[in-house]
C-alpha cells in the first residue's frame, strides 16, 4: 500500500537509507552529503537528528569536519545484522531456549554453515 504524505514511514526505513548512503560513500559524510544521497526528501535537520541517534546507538561514528561533524559507519551491513541478533538475544532471560528455537528454525544449509563456523571454519 502506498504511503500518503501524512503517514509515518516504517520504523527503521530512514535509518536504513542513511546507513546505505554512508556505506556507499566509502568516506565520512556530513549531514548535507547524506541528505543529498538518500531518496527521501528530508530536511537537513532531520538527517542530522537521524545521524545523532545512530551515533548514540553506536551504529555510526563521528568526528569534527567542516562546520559540524562527519559521520561514518562503524560496521558493515553484516556486522550490523549480527549486532541486532545479539541485542534480540540479550532481551530474553533464557538464552538457551531462544538459541534452541533459532537453530530449530534453520534450513539444513544454514544449520550446516553454523556447524562449520562453530567448529572453527571461519567466516
Amino acid at each position: 500500500m502506498a504511503r500518503t504524505d501524512g503517514e509515518r514511514r516504517p520504523a527503521g526505513e530512514l535509518e536504513s537509507s542513511v546507513l546505505a548512503a554512508l556505506w556507499a560513500a566509502g568516506r565520512p559524510q556530513s549531514a548535507a552529503e547524506v541528505r543529498a544521497a538518500i531518496p527521501q526528501p528530508l530536511a537537513r535537520t532531520t538527517v542530522a537528528t537521524l545521524l545523532a541517534r545512530l551515533h548514540e546507538k553506536g551504529t555510526v561514528g563521528r568526528r569534527p569536519g567542516g562546520r559540524g561533524f562527519v559521520y561514518f559507519p562503524v560496521e558493515d551491513s553484516h556486522g550490523l545484522t549480527a549486532r541486532r541478533m545479539h541485542r534480540e538475544l540479550d532481551q530474553d532471560d533464557d538464552r538457551g531456549i531462544v538459541l534452541a528455537r533459532f537453530v530449530d528454525g534453520l534450513s539444513p544449509e544454514d544449520e550446516a554453515e553454523l556447524r562449520r563456523l562453530l567448529e572453527g571454519g571461519g567466516q
